[in-house]
């Protein structure tokens, strides 16, 4: 999702108005989340007080709504890549673990903004696919954090063809490595695992404007956006194709969290969400903008401190 650079920033400010409060992203990589919370407003939709909110008791499953502590794992989404600048990370707006008032990540609804840049880590990677992922919950674990949110499996889907999206049942092995990897290490840290994304529901969003489908051209998740206009059998059946490994994927996700009595899946609630233009990155359509990053720690804030999780 990070090819044809040089023209994809050639195309970025056809329509586009510069995201204020971002500076350029530190690439892929692991970052400690220490930024200086941004000076733009919170989100209409978002409460301003910069405290964690009131949470219920554990419940009786022994999940505690309060951990002390957060460390991210997953891909360019969990990276806040294309939310600040073209083609580059921005952490400071991650929905886990970034810093930006706007955004109100994860962290720092759960620690407030002062706890969370001591007590909160991301240890995402751009463009990491899910048999990357053991590697990430090692590095986790070793911070012994009390929560790590998982959100992988768009890069597994988005291919440039079909045909090299991955196997399910390579999926599956990968995220029960992982879940034993992180064990190992933390076997007493609480998991939110986030459902994948609608990938196919990005494209019906996008594809209204002209300027997602030119970037989209470029490159970007080529199972899905390719040919973004054509309706014919073969692409309908590329995009069912893709869809239907993404619904897959999150079964998977579903069915080894069950597995594991400290993790919590998300009842598919990102997948489900619809995201809107606003919600997208201006730059690739594609990737949330700091206002998608917002909603996703929405979502994520309201199940991991729900006293049951998601039916």
């Amino acid at each position: 999702m990070r090819t044809a650079a040089a023209a994809l920033a050639a195309l970025s400010f056809v329509g586009v108005a510069a995201l204020a409060g971002c500076g350029g992203g530190s690439g892929d990589g692991v970052s400690r989340n220490a930024a200086a919370a941004s000076s733009s407003p919170p989100s209409p939709s978002l409460s301003a007080s910069s405290s964690p909110s009131p949470s219920p008791s554990p419940s009786s499953s022994g999940w505690d709504p309060r951990p002390g502590s957060v460390a991210a794992v997953g891909d360019s989404i969990t990276r806040g890549f294309d939310a600040c600048s073209v083609l580059a990370d921005c952490p400071e707006v991650s929905w886990a673990t970034g810093s930006d008032a706007g955004v109100r990540s994860l962290a720092v609804r759960l620690l407030g903004p002062s706890k969370a840049a001591d007590r909160s880590w991301n240890h995402a990677v751009s463009g990491a696919r899910m048999v990357q992922l053991p590697e990430q919950m090692a590095r986790a674990a070793k911070e012994r954090p009390e929560l790590v949110t998982v959100m992988m499996g768009a890069n597994d889907a988005c291919r440039d063809s079909v045909r090299l999206m991955t196997p399910v049942a390579d999926f599956r092995a990968s995220f029960e490595a992982s879940m034993r990897q992180l064990r190992a290490g933390a076997p007493k840290a609480q998991v939110y695992v986030s459902s994948v994304p609608d990938l196919k529901r990005l494209w019906s969003t996008g594809r209204v404007n002209e300027t997602s489908k030119k970037v989209w051209s470029l490159g970007i998740c080529r199972s899905m956006l390719a040919d973004a206009d054509d309706l014919g059998p073969a692409a309908v059946a590329r995009r069912d194709a893709v869809q239907d490994r993404v619904v897959a994927y999150n079964e998977v996700l579903r069915d080894v969290c069950a597995q594991d009595r400290h993790c919590r899946y998300d009842g598919g609630a990102v997948f489900g969400f619809r995201f809107t233009g606003a919600q997208l990155s201006a730059w690739d359509w594609f990737h949330p903008s700091r206002d998608g990053q917002a909603r996703l720690a929405e979502i994520a804030y309201r199940n991991i401190t729900a006293a049951e999780p998601p039916a």
